[in-house]
């Protein structure tokens, strides 16, 4: 049995969100979403400007807006069938939702086989 891809299984709801019409791409873009009420969730890219990303994650932690660091910008326009995006938007509560459970099941994960890591060191003697 194969192991899943979690950070592909994001990538994929992530475009499954934006052929329904329910994502919001750009950093100006995604600061007006969130300003207009309109935002689910907010992904930022991992390798964005430094510049657009504080933009982004400023008016963020004046929100209630959750967001994550997720992605490049290759694979988040990949995902969303277009060009490179520092980030993105999703504006429909299921998506964000799921997008959600996806992302912090693979944090979860991996923080799991860390610890364990760690424990084997530390009986390893």
């Amino acid at each position: 049995m194969t192991p899943r891809n979690r950070r592909a299984d994001a990538l994929g709801i992530l475009g499954l969100a934006r052929r329904a019409g329910a994502v919001i791409m750009g950093s100006e873009a995604v600061r007006q979403s969130v300003r207009g009420g309109h935002a689910d969730l907010v992904l930022v890219a991992e390798d964005a400007a430094a510049g657009q990303a504080a933009k982004v994650e400023r008016l963020l932690a004046h929100s209630d807006v959750p967001w994550r660091k997720f992605g490049t910008r290759v694979e988040l326009g990949a995902a969303l069938g277009g060009p490179p995006y520092s980030a993105v938007a999703l504006t429909r509560a299921g998506f964000a939702d799921r997008l959600l459970e996806e992302l912090d099941a693979e944090v979860d994960s991996r923080e799991g086989s860390a610890r364990a890591w760690e424990d084997d060191q530390t009986y390893a003697g």
